[in-house]
């Protein structure tokens, strides 16, 4: 889907652990991708449309180093990566061998990719993080993908940490990991978020007044109509 320059700003202002909130109470339960942690500590919030890419186990006539140049690879799958996408790459938990390095992450940062999420791993960590790309992974190891996982596609359905994830969902990325708004949702967390947002600071103003948590958190009658004065 086509996120506008609004959604994208309104999405960035809402955290990970909101829209979890948010999505849980429309019955949601398994939209955070499990293993996805960011690569340094402080990076910037993404929100993009997820680009998906899917690996199966590596099979030694398909995952050679020639397979590189073929029209499925990741390669030509970053080709064909819109500006402003979130790349989400189901490697299936595999943490033995790296499914991009420097050079692929690179060039996806050329490309205004907004960032990558998998739950496997990279190669190249200081090329990686020299690269600018904004990474949630499990981490990195040495050997190259076709070590141990065989590229086969990309804009397909996947399962990436333990999480259903359709091309064009929304992804929301912060420091607590990935979560993903399925389309159908995105209004309601876009319309709900925000205001979230502004009662959950509201609240902890409270608590730093010293004010005790039952009756506050969630709120009672008397407390909603405190705040709904005051806001």
């Amino acid at each position: 889907m086509s996120l506008s320059k609004e959604a994208i700003e309104i999405l960035q202002s809402v955290s990970t652990a909101t829209v979890t909130t948010i999505l849980l109470k429309k019955g949601l339960r398994n939209v955070w991708v499990r293993g996805a942690m960011p690569l340094s500590p402080g990076q910037a919030r993404i929100v993009g449309p997820a680009f998906t890419l899917r690996f199966v186990p590596s099979r030694e006539d398909l995952a050679t180093p020639a397979s590189w140049g073929s029209p499925i690879s990741t390669r030509a799958a970053i080709e064909a990566m819109p500006e402003g996408c979130v790349v989400v790459a189901d490697a299936m938990g595999v943490t033995d061998a790296g499914i991009f390095g420097d050079i692929l992450c690179a060039r996806m940062a050329k490309r205004n990719v907004a960032g990558l999420v998998t739950d496997g791993v990279l190669r190249d960590v200081v090329g990686v993080k020299n690269s600018g790309l904004p990474v949630w992974s499990r981490g990195f190891a040495a050997p190259p993908s076709v070590a141990a996982l065989t590229f086969v596609g990309w804009q397909e359905t996947i399962g990436c940490g333990h999480v259903a994830i359709v091309p064009d969902d929304v992804m929301v990325v912060d420091d607590d990991g990935a979560v993903v708004i399925p389309q159908a949702l995105v209004d309601d967390v876009l319309k709900e978020g925000p205001e979230q947002e502004r009662m959950e600071a509201w609240i902890v103003g409270e608590v730093e007044a010293g004010r005790s948590l039952p009756g506050l958190y969630p709120m009672n009658a008397e407390t909603r109509a405190r705040y709904d004065e005051q806001k």
